[in-house]
């Protein structure tokens, strides 16, 4: 089954009004997506689901321009979810030298994803901007 909540997918003027998905919607839909398959899975499991699902829908309204587009994919046991943005820009894994700068914000949710999810892709859009798909194992 696959949950859609998709926004248009076209490069808009900065100043234009944000899609209204947060991250507690994406987890909402990780979670509804699951209930509706009835697919069993390890609590540890799913909440690298929503922390994934946070961490991309984050990422693409702090670096990407805001969020294009949302899908969750169940898949046998498996969650797939894809997140569009506006920006070109391929996301990158910041170093953070020998524990400096612990108290700094931001720049561990790309290597938290990569970490989680069992696969992971990056797709140029045609009309612009990106889409990230990441795949979570449930078992």
């Amino acid at each position: 089954m696959r949950e859609k909540f998709r926004t248009e997918s076209v490069v808009v003027p900065p100043d234009s009004p944000r899609p209204s998905l947060r991250p507690a919607d994406a987890r909402r839909a990780v979670r509804g997506a699951l209930a509706r398959q009835a697919v069993p899975c390890a609590a540890r499991a799913l909440d690298d689901a929503l922390l994934v699902a946070s961490e991309l829908t984050t990422n693409a309204i702090l670096h990407g321009g805001g969020i294009t587009g949302f899908d969750v994919d169940v898949d046998g046991c498996a969650v797939r979810m894809s997140v569009s943005d506006r920006s070109d820009a391929l996301p990158v894994a910041e170093q953070i030298p020998d524990g400096r700068d612990r108290g700094r914000l931001g720049g561990r949710g790309w290597p938290i994803v990569c970490r989680l999810a069992r696969d992971v892709e990056v797709a140029g859009l045609p009309r612009g901007g990106k889409c990230i798909t990441a795949v979570v194992s449930l078992s």
